[in-house]
């Protein structure tokens, strides 16, 4: 794993692994350049759609095939967007790629089983995993057994039952040689893969401290709709059932987490922290807290802390910032990304003025990847072991107990409900009052 990390942190690729020439042999891909790379998108939100439009957006001749989504009104609204609004490459220039869908009504699948039917497809080279988070374990093991090249979004699972069925899959997938990208976008960001490949080669001497944050404001909600089943509904307003998100700290958070990872070369310990609900506390916000803070104690003793929280009106900050023997970087911001030692000397100070649209990006690298013929990605055990930060964190949170590593990632509580049908229940429902039982520190259990 560490040697794939590494590998990871070159600037040139994040190659684990190297470079394979024609490595699919027998699994029927589409490997040579300048033929067709197909694709099936699963989910077609928000999220599923702008990744389907980035795929259609690099230079690499690409096709949308095939549609999934547990409802038809969002596969529906995904078609329409993708065949008629206008889209960007990573260099910010326009790109007309409604002539690449070809989705006919045959290839649009609807319900809680349609990802099977899309990723089936013989033809389909490559598959956008964008569907909630908590589905993504079984979306991933489908694709992967179907030999299918991925690219799903983060965070991966959101309970670790969810983590250990993607790292026992990400290592099927390094067997098929099958290229996975993780929506770490930051991974695919030019000032972070620069400034962090200095940091590794030691421009800070060794990192001491740091803090992460993912501080700002409420995202979309639902309301509930006249006649909806407890299973639409929380899939609906999927944001608020751990479930489905894993609460912000994963949905969101995850991203900073992850690169207090990358920044450190590997995974905490243990996690204390506290957190609750103080501003979002109505029937339409489920079960999650809107506010954490972490400590991340690391292997070496080295503790970075961390905030989340989704208040309107507050300070905001999405960013990141370390402390070494030698030296700081105070923030990530795409304009100042410095190196600094303690004289106020700069280290490094990244050029941004060729800057690339890292959504795109990490397009771009994997389907010009897929069109040579190369296996050059493995995102899928990292991706993993920040999402179970992640869930680490929320385990530290809602029980105000330390905890650590193996304990979190050995735990037996699985989230997903016993059975997947809209007239099925969800394990979390609400009481007489609408209100849904919210983890109560010091009460709740976790592991």
């Amino acid at each position: 794993m560490e040697q794939n990390r590494r590998n990871f942190l070159k600037a040139s690729g994040l190659i684990a692994g190297g470079a394979i020439l024609n490595p699919f042999t027998g699994y029927g891909y589409n490997s040579a350049v300048g033929e067709t790379i197909k694709v099936a998108l699963i989910g077609c939100g928000g999220r599923g759609t702008g990744a389907a439009a980035q795929a259609l957006s690099t230079s690499q001749n690409v096709q949308i095939v095939a549609m999934a989504d547990a409802f038809k009104d969002r596969l529906d609204d995904s078609y329409k967007n993708l065949t008629a609004k206008k889209y960007k490459n990573a260099a910010g220039q326009p790109v007309d790629i409604k002539t690449k869908v070809d989705v006919p009504e045959d290839r649009k699948f609807v319900g809680f089983d349609a990802f099977k039917k899309a990723i089936a497809l013989k033809d389909v080279d490559v598959v956008i995993l964008a569907t909630p988070p908590g589905f993504r374990p079984s979306h991933f093991e489908e694709a992967v057994k179907n030999n299918k090249h991925i690219f799903m979004e983060k965070p991966v699972a959101t309970d670790a039952p969810g983590i250990r069925k993607v790292l026992e899959v990400a290592e099927e997938a390094k067997k098929k040689k099958l290229n996975v990208v993780v929506g770490l976008q930051r991974h695919y960001q030019a000032n972070y893969r620069e400034a962090i490949k200095r940091i590794h080669d030691g421009a800070l001497g060794d990192i001491v401290g740091g803090q992460v944050y993912w501080v700002g404001s409420s995202p979309w909600m639902k309301e509930r709709q006249a006649n909806q089943t407890e299973m639409e509904y929380q899939m609906r307003n999927w944001y608020y059932f751990n479930w489905l998100c894993g609460d912000h700290i994963s949905e969101q958070h995850v991203h900073n987490i992850d690169v207090a990872n990358w920044v450190k070369n590997g995974y905490p310990v243990s996690i204390q922290g506290s957190g609750g609900r103080q501003v979002r506390t109505g029937k339409a916000y489920g079960e999650i807290y809107d506010h954490h803070t972490l400590d991340l104690v690391y292997a070496d003793g080295t503790v970075i802390s961390s905030q989340c929280r989704q208040f309107e009106g507050t300070w905001n900050r999405v960013d990141e910032a370390f402390v070494g023997t030698k030296g700081r970087i105070d923030s990530f911001d795409d304009k100042k990304t410095i190196l600094k030692d303690y004289k106020g000397g700069v280290i490094y100070h990244h050029d941004n003025s060729n800057y690339r649209n890292p959504y795109q990006v990490e397009h771009d690298e994997l389907f010009a990847a897929i069109a040579k013929g190369e296996y050059k990605f493995a995102d899928a055990e990292n991706g993993a072991k920040s999402t179970m930060t992640s869930i680490m964190g929320r385990m530290a949170t809602y029980s105000g107990k330390q905890i650590k590593w193996e304990e979190a990632l050995n735990s037996d509580i699985n989230l997903f409900p016993d059975k997947l049908a809209w007239d099925a229940s969800p394990k979390v429902l609400p009481g007489p009052d609408g209100l849904y039982p919210v983890a109560i520190p010091g009460k709740t259990q976790v592991i």
